[in-house]
């Protein structure tokens, strides 16, 4: 007869302001140890999303069914024997970008001409991770068609960061950023092929993980690159993880890619570079508070061993010219081309996609996308010249260690504050474009209470050495702070 498991003291998560402040995995041992159920834990995160629906986070919910799979999941706790392997996550909360399937779930993109169209089964990172125990409790607002800075379509509404209402929560995957940095969620999945991770983690004061390039199968995203071109999978285009706690990042990554990936624990940082580009910003320089928080950062992997050294890298100027010549030759077709392909109103085909489209950001990332599509040959040319040159430039500089560059060049701006300005989010597309893993880190709040933040940058394959940064730096300077209730 096998000996059932032993509920051990749970006097530590008698506090439900515990349970939604702690790491994935530390829940996922409260649960597996029977501290903690899970039901208490999806109850605590679905009340704190609905205590917090002012923000326009969830796109749709599956709180109900959520519970239940709390119930079999603590039933399968109570029946499991001392010596019993229990999946890793199992009874954990998580929420999902709306525009990656998740069975049975709304499947939009924030497209109206798409509302009521529902995924029949989840892509394959999210079903990895249910594998793997955990429990979805919702999808997440995006940007529509995934473009833009800011979370706002006509399927449903406007996303705000948690921090203040009055400023946007990132894009495209804002729903994920403002639900984990609200406390809705102890992680989620986004997708990022320009920031799409890095940008609403930042705004939101949590972590995001950036894959190397095909770690994570990424197809199934709306719109994905792949999806009417003639490749598999595209360099440009990830899924990957946000989460509140930076341990959390490495265990995410494995499951969702299904490989046994480098310990961050193993990473030394001795002799490693820490690269701090200058004069890489164009127009707008990065504020004094952001230029202060990546320094202190920098200055916490210098005093584990690591090497500073400020490098000139201008062209970083001009990383959002590249990054859109170089989207739309990944995607095979124009901005306003992919929107007809994934809309479903043909008998609209006759209005211009600009006309159709609904929020400011995708009516000008078409109309801009077009006058992309008259610049001539030989410039065309010249601009992928410059970002081979700057490609080479970086990773020479990286090597085996990190580069720092905050992903905007201000914190979480005011609603409708980055129309017409696609430069803004260079610093963080200019990584998509160069294929590099990213680790977007959280350095507390500025005077007004919004989050501060930095990339962490490394080589191809690097994850793990990203991510030892970021835990390095969460260590030091605290991480992820709880936004007023």
């Amino acid at each position: 007869m096998q000996s059932p498991r032993t509920p051990e003291d749970d006097s530590t998560w008698s506090d439900s302001e515990t349970v939604t402040t702690a790491s994935a995995l530390e829940l996922a041992a409260a649960i597996r140890s029977s501290r903690l159920t899970s039901r208490r834990a999806v109850q605590e995160h679905i009340a704190t999303l609905r205590r917090r629906t002012d923000l326009g986070a969830v796109a749709e919910d599956r709180f109900e069914q959520a519970l239940v799979e709390a119930d079999d999941a603590d039933r399968a706790v109570a029946a499991a024997s001392a010596t019993d392997s229990l999946p890793p996550l199992l009874g954990v909360p998580f929420t999902v970008k709306e525009s990656i399937p998740v069975a049975d779930m709304p499947y939009t993109g924030g497209l109206a001409s798409r509302r009521g169209i529902r995924s029949s089964a989840d892509a394959v990172a999210v079903a990895r991770l249910r594998a793997a125990g955990a429990i979805v409790i919702a999808v997440t607002n995006t940007a529509e068609l995934c473009l833009g800075i800011e979370s706002y379509n006509a399927v449903y509404g406007r996303t705000g960061n948690p921090y203040d209402r009055s400023r946007v929560a990132g894009g495209s995957s804002g729903g994920e950023g403002s639900a984990v940095g609200a406390g809705g969620a102890p992680f989620g999945v986004g997708a990022d092929t320009g920031g799409s991770i890095r940008i609403p983690a930042f705004f939101c004061g949590v972590f995001g993980h950036k894959p190397t390039p095909g770690l994570v199968p990424s197809t199934e995203q709306l719109p994905s690159l792949t999806e009417y071109s003639d490749t598999d999978t595209d360099p440009m285009e990830t899924i990957g993880p946000l989460a509140r706690r930076a341990e959390d990042l490495m265990p995410l990554l494995r499951i969702m890619a299904d490989e046994e990936l480098p310990d961050p624990t193993s990473v030394a940082f001795d002799g490693r570079p820490v690269i701090i580009p200058e004069q890489s910003t164009y127009l707008r320089p990065i504020s004094a508070d952001l230029v202060a928080a990546r320094d202190r950062a920098a200055q916490v992997l210098a005093d584990a061993g690591g090497e500073v050294r400020h490098v000139q890298l201008p062209a970083l100027r001009r990383a959002a010219q590249f990054y859109l010549l170089e989207l739309r030759r990944h995607a095979g077709h124009p901005v306003g081309e992919l929107f007809n392909l994934f809309a479903e109103s043909p008998y609209e085909g006759r209005r211009p996609a600009w006309v159709r489209a609904h929020s400011p950001q995708l009516k000008l990332a078409i109309i801009g996308d077009r006058i992309a599509g008259v610049v001539p040959d030989v410039a065309q040319r010249r601009i992928a010249a410059a970002a081979d040159a700057l490609a080479t430039e970086i990773n020479e500089a990286i090597g085996d260690g990190v580069l720092l560059h905050p992903p905007f060049p201000r914190v979480a701006p005011r609603h409708n504050g980055t129309l017409a300005r696609p430069w803004l989010f260079g610093g963080a597309a200019v990584f998509n474009l160069l294929g590099l893993p990213v680790t977007q880190v959280p350095l507390g709040l500025d005077r007004r209470g919004l989050p501060l933040g930095t990339q962490i940058v490394g080589a191809p394959g690097n994850d793990h050495v990203t991510i030892a940064a970021a835990q390095e730096v969460e260590r030091r300077l605290g991480g992820w702070v709880p936004p007023p209730a």
